[in-house]
């Protein structure tokens, strides 16, 4: 078996596009197929790729010993938001995907997902977010109860809501905020466990 070359530009591009790809609990179909073609594409001598029921990507790449495998796992499923609820001032009432941090999610531009993949983009905040209105922004706690997702489109009620095609159970995508330093650090949200991949 030819020794491997490790490319170290090639696995950081991998990740970048693989951490851009959306893909939180229950929505995996774009994160499988980027990383099965990225897998087929290294042309492994003798590799079997295929995709179990469920949504698993399995890779066999034969080794020196078929007496002695070595199994590697790694998960390509994040954190998210699904819309729980459309409110009546047509802003998104959320449930959590995968235990996110409500705090850490305040301010995060998201997409939202259509069930038929229309996207648009928002703004997870908290309700009546304002400071300088509501003194008691700074003090509410962040949670299912007082966070929503602002949508940038001209909505204003429900219906309108409605009418974009936006509905209960659509996927909201945070954005991974992929940046890969002068220093040689990669900063994303989601390196656990894309970076296993």
């Amino acid at each position: 078996m030819a020794e491997l070359t490790i490319h170290l530009d090639s696995i950081v591009t991998f990740l970048t596009e693989l951490l851009n790809v959306p893909s939180p609990t229950g929505y995996h179909p774009e994160a499988i197929a980027y990383t099965r073609q990225a897998f087929a594409d290294l042309d492994f001598p003798g590799a079997e790729i295929h995709e179990l029921p469920k949504g698993a990507l399995v890779i066999q790449i034969p080794g020196k010993r078929s007496d002695a495998p070595v199994g590697v796992t790694a998960h390509t499923d994040t954190l998210g938001f699904m819309v729980k609820q459309i409110k009546s001032n047509g802003a998104l009432e959320l449930t959590n995907l995968g235990g996110i941090n409500w705090s850490g999610a305040e301010f995060e531009n998201c997409t939202i997902r259509t069930h038929d993949d229309r996207r648009y983009r928002g703004t997870v905040i908290l309700s009546n977010p304002s400071t300088h209105v509501n003194p008691e922004a700074s003090r509410k706690p962040r949670n299912a109860d007082t966070m929503e997702v602002r949508i940038d489109a001209r909505t204003r009620s429900r219906a309108e809501t409605e009418a974009l095609g936006i509905g209960v159970g659509d996927f909201i995508f945070l954005d991974p905020r992929v940046e890969v330093t002068d220093t040689g650090f990669i900063r994303s949200r989601f390196l656990d466990d894309k970076a296993g991949v």
